[in-house]
């Protein structure tokens, strides 16, 4: 079977997601969080639910709260901020710890396809995914444009394939 019947007949098995999506920001509100805004809206265009939505301080335990929390109560998480450089950019030292199994090659991709945008700046990304459990995780940066970027090239076309393998028995 070749790749793209075995990502068809993985997804016949599941339908609609609940999504749950995490701003990280100490500065960010509701009114002023455009990259949380249109991660909501991508998820939704691809007739996936966002059952949860809150925006965190740059705070591990605030972070894995929140994503412990939401885990209980959806498919897939999509956090975006704190995947800098910066000492207070600790999204991905907060999640790696909840990976069950990490998908090392959505960070490679991520910045593949970031270089090829903005050039070099993109090694400054530490975005990554991976699974928790039954539920993925993917940690992206702030902007737009690189929510944009992960969700719709790799997020979107994936997630019903990744959700399958990491429900089988």
């Amino acid at each position: 079977m070749g790749v793209y019947e075995h990502k068809h007949e993985a997804e016949t098995h599941v339908q609609q997601l609940a999504a749950g999506v995490i701003t990280v920001s100490d500065t960010r509100t509701e009114a002023t969080d455009e990259s949380g805004r249109l991660l909501r809206e991508l998820v939704e265009a691809a007739g996936h639910r966002v059952a949860r939505y809150r925006i965190v301080p740059d705070e591990m335990g605030a972070i894995r709260g929140a994503v412990v929390e939401f885990a209980r109560a959806v498919d897939f998480v999509i956090l975006t901020g704190g995947t800098g450089m910066t000492p207070r950019d600790v999204t991905i030292e907060a999640c790696r710890p909840l990976f069950t199994k990490e998908l090392e090659g959505f960070g490679e991709l991520f910045r593949l396809l970031s270089f090829q945008e903005i050039g070099s700046a993109a090694v400054m990304s530490r975005a990554a995914a991976g699974a928790m459990g039954r539920v993925m995780l993917f940690c992206l940066p702030g902007s737009k444009a690189a929510v944009r970027l992960a969700t719709e090239r790799l997020i979107l076309p994936e997630i019903k394939h990744l959700i399958s393998h990491i429900r089988k028995a």
